[in-house]
């Protein structure tokens, strides 16, 4: 198999991935590729490691929620996109059975509305919050609203725990984790913008500070 200048070859001692995402790693690689990024440039502005990067392109390894997201916005997609979830035609209605839940490291998402949209819609069962948690920075705004349980939502310095009916509206921009303030999880609906800049890309980092490149 090619590979593009720097790029790793799959680790043949990560094992068998789970295949709960099984569009996801032939549409990571085949993305990157076509937007002429090598394994360790794409990883960099996403925070990841080219090895990880490598083991989800291979499907070793299964992105999270805001790794997915992450990653959409570096190749100018959607997390639908990455699904493999491109209808021939767009329906305006989201029928609730038709909508299949994703769970990716403790995180349970389905899709609340269209694909191939600027605006992206997801419910979503969100974990217990640590410490480790992902610190995200990206351009464009996002609005969530607590439908059960208690959500934990970083902003910058600040800390806000938002109970079932609050909502939270933010400029992206700013530093921020979200994650439950219970064991038990908290399910929200969540609705972000897809929107790209040449000076600020999601970052992440295992619990450090976000990086703006």
């Amino acid at each position: 198999m090619d590979h593009l200048p720097g790029e790793h070859s799959p680790d043949p001692a990560a094992g068998d991935a789970p295949a709960v995402l099984p569009d996801v790693a032939p549409q990571l690689r085949g993305l990157r590729r076509r937007r002429g990024l090598t394994l360790e440039a794409a990883a960099q502005r996403a925070g990841l490691s080219p090895a990880h990067l490598s083991r989800l392109e291979t499907g070793h390894r299964q992105p999270s929620l805001p790794m997915l997201l992450a990653l959409a916005r570096i190749y100018g997609t959607t997390v639908s996109a990455l699904l493999g979830e491109v209808p021939a035609e767009r329906d305006p209605i989201v029928r609730a059975g038709r909508s299949e839940p994703v769970e990716a490291d403790g995180w349970t998402y389905r899709q609340a509305g269209g694909p191939g949209r600027a605006l992206q819609a997801l419910r979503v069962h969100v974990p217990y919050a640590t410490r480790t948690d992902i610190v995200r920075v990206h351009p464009g705004e996002e609005w969530l609203h607590v439908l059960d349980g208690r959500v934990r939502l970083a902003l910058g310095d600040s800390v806000h725990v938002l109970d079932p009916g609050d909502s939270a509206h933010f400029d992206s921009l700013t530093p921020h984790r979200i994650g439950a303030a219970g064991r038990g999880g908290a399910e929200l609906l969540f609705v972000h913008t897809l929107m790209q800049s040449p000076v600020a890309e999601l970052c992440l980092g295992d619990g450090g500070a976000p990086h703006l490149h």
